[in-house]
Formats: C-alpha cells, sequence, structure tokens
C-alpha cells in the first residue's frame, strides 16, 4: 500500500507521516476507511457467540481503524493550513461521514447486540467492571439520542437533516476564514496606527506584503474584541477596526447569516423529530448541567450582578474619556478596550510595556511546560526529526519523571490566512490501554507572527490563552483509560473546559510569572510590581463576563426557540439577536457579544450548539478545584503547584478521561459537590 493513512505509521508515537501524506491519501483513505468499519461492524453485528465484553465492546473499539486514522490527521491540518483540495474534502466528505454514522446508529443489529450484552451483564452471565458498564451505556445512549426507535419514514427525514447540517457547518466555516480575511483593516498612514509597538508594526507591515500591499495590514482575530484595541490612539482608527470585526458575515460574498438560519432551523426541526422541546434540550441532556432549567438558572443568576459590575466600570471609563478628549466626548464600544488598558498602565500593568517580557519560547518554555513539570513531573523533549501538520509546527516528545515516554504534543503558534481563527487542541492519536496507543496531541493558536530578525512577542491575553489550551493537552496527554473513545477530552462539553481553566491559573503564579516574563533584550525579569497587578487582575472584569454571558444567551436563544419562531432568512437575524439580549437584560451596547451570531464558530460551525454555556458551568468546578490547591500550598510553592496536589489531580481527574461519569470523577477528586461561591467570588459577585 502507497497510501500512509492505509496502515498504522511506523514513526515514534505512530504520528502521521505528514511528508508522505497526500490530500489524494486522505480522500481514499476516508471512503476506505467508512467502508472498512462497515464491514467490520457487520461482522460484530452477525457474530453468533453469545454478547461478551471482547467481542462487543472490545470488537467495536478495534473498527474503524483506517477512517480514525483519516480523520484525526486530517481534520487538524485542515482547519490549520487549508487549501482549495482540503475544503472541497472537507466539502464532500462530511455529509459523507454524517450519513456514515445514520448507518451505524440506525442499525437495528448492532443496537441489538449492545442490548444484548446489556441484557447478560443483568442477568450475571458477563461481569462488567467501571469502565465497560460506562462505555456499554454511552454506547447505548447514542442509539437512542441516535433515532433508533423511529419510525422509517422519520428515520429518513433525521439523515437528510443531518448530512445537510454537516454541509451547512462546513459551509459556515469556510464563510468565516474568508470574511475574516477580507475584513482586514489595510491602512497606509503610519501615523494612524500611533500608540503601537515597532515589534507590533513590523508585524503589520509583514501581513501587508504576504497579501502583495503597501503600508500595514490588521488582521482579525475571531472574536469581537480586537487586541489592537488596546493600544491604538487613533479613535477613528479603532472606530474601523471595531465595524470590520462587528459587521463580519452580515453582507457581502461571505455573509453566514443565511447559512446559520437554516443550521438553526434544521435543528430544532430534528429535535421535535427526536422528542424533544429544542435542540437545547436535547444537547443539555448528556451534560453535567443535565436540563436547560440549571443552565437558564446559572446565567440568570449572575446576569444582574455582571451588568452592575460594567456599569460600574463604564462611568470610570467615560470619565477617562472626558479627561482624554473633552467633557462633551460620548463613551462607545471601540473606545472601551483603549481606556481600560490606560487604566491597566495607570496601575502598573500597561499592555504595551509587559511585552517585551512575554517572549513565545520562553513563555512556553519555562512558563506552560514549567507548570506541567512542577505538577505533573513530565518533561518535554524537542523532535526536530519529526514532522508535524504543517512546517511551522513543532514537535514535543513527552516523558515521565523516571524517562518512560507519555506521548507528543506538536504546537503551531502562529496565524496565517490559511488557518481558522481562535485556538485549539485536538487528538492526533488517542490513548488507550487496549490498543497500547501513546497520546498525541496538538496546540494550535493564532498568535501574530513575528516579522524576520524580530522577536514574538505576546500580549498577556496570549499567554492566558496558551495556558488554556494546553490545559487541554494535559487532559489528553495524562489520559490513563481502556477504551480510545473515553479518552483525554472525550468527556460531556460543559466538563471539558474546566481542566484547561484550572490550567490558566498557573499563568498567575508569582514565581512562574518571574521565570518566564523576562525582557527578551536583557534577560531582566518583569518588575515586582507588575507581578502584583498581573496576579490582581485574576479576577474577571465585568467587560470580560458581560460579553462571555451575552454570547451564551445568544448561543440559548437560538437554540431554546421552537422552530415556527425562528428566523426564516437573513434578514431577521439581527432583530433576534436584538430581542433575544433585551429579554435577558443585556442590551448594553457598550459590550457587544464576544461573538455575534454572524461569527459564531463555536455554536455554527464547531461543537458548541446550545453549548457555548460550559465555559460557565465549568468555571464553578475551576474556581472550586483553585480553592482546592491553594488548601494545598507550602511555604515553597503557596499557591499549591506541587507534585503531591498534581498527582491527585493526575490520577484521580485528568488520568479518567471520560471513562465514568464526568461530575462521579470530579466528586473522587475533590470529595463533594463544586462550591459555586469560589466562582463567585472571582467575578466580584459574592457580596
Amino acid at each position: 500500500m502507497t497510501n500512509p493513512l492505509l496502515r498504522p505509521s511506523d514513526l515514534p508515537f505512530q504520528l502521521p507521516d505528514y511528508a508522505a501524506i497526500t490530500d489524494a491519501n486522505v480522500r481514499e483513505a476516508l471512503g476506505t476507511g467508512m467502508a472498512e468499519q462497515l464491514a467490520a461492524l457487520r461482522r460484530l453485528a452477525d457474530n453468533p457467540v453469545p454478547a461478551t465484553v471482547e467481542n462487543v465492546l472490545h470488537a467495536w473499539e478495534r473498527t474503524g481503524a483506517i477512517l480514525d486514522r483519516a480523520i484525526l490527521a486530517f481534520w487538524v491540518a485542515q482547519a490549520a493550513d487549508t487549501n482549495d483540495e482540503r475544503d472541497a474534502i472537507m466539502a464532500e466528505f462530511m455529509p459523507r461521514l454524517a450519513q456514515h454514522s445514520d448507518a451505524i446508529l440506525l442499525d437495528p443489529l448492532l443496537y441489538a447486540r449492545l442490548t444484548q450484552l446489556r441484557d447478560r451483564a443483568a442477568a450475571g452471565e458477563v461481569v462488567l467492571d467501571e469502565q465497560d458498564e460506562f462505555a456499554l451505556s454511552e454506547r447505548l445512549r447514542d442509539y437512542e439520542r441516535g433515532g433508533i426507535t423511529l419510525p422509517e419514514e422519520q428515520q429518513e427525514r433525521l439523515k437528510e437533516i443531518n448530512a445537510e447540517l454537516a454541509t451547512l457547518s462546513n459551509a459556515f466555516e469556510r464563510l468565516l476564514v474568508d470574511g475574516r480575511n477580507a475584513a482586514a483593516v489595510h491602512i497606509t498612514d503610519e501615523a494612524e496606527l500611533a500608540g503601537l509597538s515597532a515589534d507590533d508594526l513590523a508585524g503589520l507591515r509583514e501581513a501587508a506584503k504576504a497579501r502583495d500591499l503597501d503600508g500595514w495590514l490588521i488582521p482579525l482575530t475571531n472574536t469581537t474584541g480586537q487586541p489592537v484595541l488596546d493600544s491604538l490612539e487613533d479613535r477613528a482608527v479603532r472606530e474601523r477596526v471595531f465595524r470590520a470585526s462587528i459587521e463580519r458575515g452580515l453582507t457581502g460574498p461571505f455573509d453566514t447569516r443565511d447559512t446559520l438560519v437554516r443550521i438553526a432551523r434544521l435543528r430544532a426541526e430534528r429535535a421535535t423529530l427526536l422528542g424533544y422541546a429544542h435542540h437545547a434540550a436535547y444537547v443539555h441532556e448528556i451534560g453535567c448541567a443535565r436540563t436547560t432549567d440549571a443552565v437558564n438558572d446559572l446565567l440568570a443568576r449572575l446576569t444582574p450582578g455582571v451588568v452592575r459590575i460594567a456599569e460600574r466600570e463604564a462611568a470610570d471609563l467615560a470619565g477617562e474619556l472626558h479627561t482624554l478628549i473633552s467633557p462633551e466626548a460620548e463613551l462607545q464600544p471601540w473606545d472601551w478596550q483603549f481606556l481600560a488598558s490606560r487604566r491597566k498602565g495607570a496601575a502598573g500593568v500597561d499592555p504595551e510595556q509587559i511585552k517585551p517580557y512575554l517572549e513565545y519560547s520562553r513563555v512556553l518554555h519555562d512558563g506552560v511546560f514549567a507548570a506541567a513539570t512542577a505538577l505533573y513531573g513530565i518533561t518535554f523533549h524537542e523532535r526536530p526529526d519529526l514532522i508535524g501538520y504543517t512546517k511551522e509546527a513543532t514537535v514535543y516528545e513527552v516523558r515521565e519523571a523516571d524517562g518512560a515516554v507519555l506521548g507528543a504534543v506538536i504546537i503551531d503558534p502562529y496565524t496565517r490566512p490559511t488557518k481558522q481563527g481562535g485556538a485549539w487542541m485536538t487528538s492526533i492519536v488517542e490513548q488507550s490501554t487496549l490498543s497500547n496507543d501513546l497520546p498525541v496531541v496538538t496546540n494550535t493558536c493564532n498568535l501574530t507572527p513575528p516579522a524576520p530578525g524580530s522577536p514574538s512577542l505576546m500580549t498577556w491575553d496570549n499567554v492566558i490563552t496558551l495556558f488554556h489550551e494546553f490545559g487541554h493537552d494535559l487532559h489528553g496527554l495524562l489520559s490513563h483509560v481502556r477504551y480510545p473513545s473515553r479518552s483525554g477530552t472525550n468527556v460531556p462539553r460543559d466538563f471539558v473546559e474546566f481542566p484547561s481553566q484550572v490550567n490558566e491559573v498557573w499563568a498567575f503564579e508569582p514565581a512562574l510569572i518571574r521565570a518566564f516574563a523576562r525582557h527578551h533584550e536583557t534577560g531582566e525579569a518583569i518588575p515586582a510590581e507588575w507581578v502584583d497587578a498581573l496576579v490582581a487582575e485574576r479576577q474577571s472584569s465585568g467587560y470580560d463576563t458581560l460579553e462571555l454571558l451575552k454570547a451564551m444567551i445568544l448561543d440559548q436563544a437560538w437554540h431554546q426557540t421552537p422552530l415556527e419562531d425562528l428566523p426564516e432568512e437573513a434578514s431577521g437575524v439581527e432583530e433576534f439577536e436584538a430581542a433575544a439580549l433585551a429579554r435577558a437584560g443585556v442590551e448594553f451596547p457598550l459590550i457587544p457579544p464576544r461573538y455575534r451570531s454572524s461569527y459564531f464558530h463555536h455554536i455554527f460551525g464547531g461543537g458548541y450548539s446550545a453549548g457555548y454555556y460550559s465555559y460557565l458551568w465549568s468555571e464553578v468546578m475551576d474556581a472550586d478545584t483553585v480553592a482546592w490547591f491553594r488548601e494545598q500550598a507550602t511555604e515553597e510553592q503557596p499557591g499549591g503547584m506541587t507534585r503531591a496536589a498534581g498527582e491527585r489531580f493526575r490520577r484521580e481527574l485528568l488520568g479518567r478521561g471520560g471513562s465514568v461519569e464526568a461530575l462521579d470523577t470530579y466528586r473522587r477528586f475533590r470529595g463533594a459537590d463544586p462550591d459555586v461561591q469560589h466562582m463567585l467570588a472571582r467575578m466580584g459577585l459574592d457580596t
């Protein structure tokens, strides 16, 4: 076989041979893999031997090896560095994969094989341990939620919906990338960029050159807020950048509204078909929240206090604006980041002054990696002989404290026009004791690439993002479970963000900051008063919390609204948004949602539909866990970043992946349910 994806890789960690894999190989492997898996599952279903753990659960996990290998290798490569052929593969195979999934989940013989194993276990004929029992229950639930009990006519409609949703989701993603690139702001007068550092200017000039433009180009990130708004002194340019960001997807060739409306309506129809009140009820059922009421109650509990904090912050910033411009000046959304940044600078945390101390490589090695070593004893070793999914990615071998090889992580830090926005983690090889596979995970970010000869400097928000995404990596790397389908981050959506948010806290550990925040030219440590100010920033601002809350509310509005009340066409999107925010009491136009519907990748292009609340739900567990770490403090490690504490978190929580019920995992680790008061205190809402 000449196609590297049709056989296990001979490279260390079974890393895909990206140097040899072609896009044509991917196309062939996806098609071959689907056929191979269906044939294997047919043999499993037709097996006349009574159902056992080995011939059902273990055999099931071993099916689809080619398909899994192709999907895991290709998905991250396409998201991080696409081209026309990769886009075409996605457009072709997204609906085909949805049809493939339906072929499995609507197969009554496969369902019968699972129920036979359940019945034999209940009769005492088969012994299931904890991981077997949970894996079986999850597969049965997939079938029951996948339409196995529907009449044939409704199953056919379900298949049509699933295939169309897969196509539309891919189309939305493509429109987002193209629309974000098209919305970049072109500047030809350097005076308009006053406030940006020389390194920033060099990076923007390189961005312009890459598109054969004179002057400077300000690329957009996927969120509403843009990093340059912290520093741009020219108010008119700030407004240009802000409007370019918030108006994405509303007009022109990259208008996403028709696509997102169709997605929302199809999801609502599918939910009704499956017997749910709406799509959100379908999603929440399998999360830690369990019910839509629980999600709504949490959002409603926070709203009044968060709005009050935002109003106080707005009043302070309006006073700042009056001093800076004139008493008649009216605070606008594009002023907020700039004025807030000035206030931080007055308090000793000027974002532009800090950046020279945040060189990417040092932050990665002396910050992110060092924290993982301190907590878990693992170390990271660059493997220049191995090639990642793009030439700009670096492969690191991960070793245990005793030198045993644990797995690998691939880090791809810089933005490019062919890359989706945001930051994310994926698995290329899932950890499994059943197959003896070591984990291979990725960490993909969108840092501004440095100009030639310049250092790669980060913002403080970039630092937090890097720690966050590496928390997902640790969840995958430290997994120790039997079934690959239950390893690492294969957990409920409102649990998956919890370990990554916990890992953010180490970015605020004073001793660690002093280690990774050193001037890129002099090596001088960051001033002590700046460290204190950064640590004090750990409490959420009203701006950060309200923009996030607004996005969560929009997500729930799109997915809790019955089909008959959803917009029928693109023209209704903005009115729907405004009404949803007004009903929730969060209009407050000075702080826009972190994502407007037209560029809300998480819910219309990613896997967070009706689940964007997960960041907040996870923060309840995150804040409670951070409080636990503080209780483990020692004189040497006052923040609790000790090997003993890390070992418990690893063995009792990270290592269990999704092999058991998520909240049971938390209770075993913490000894109790999470206490919401820790999150409220972090937000300044505990009084």
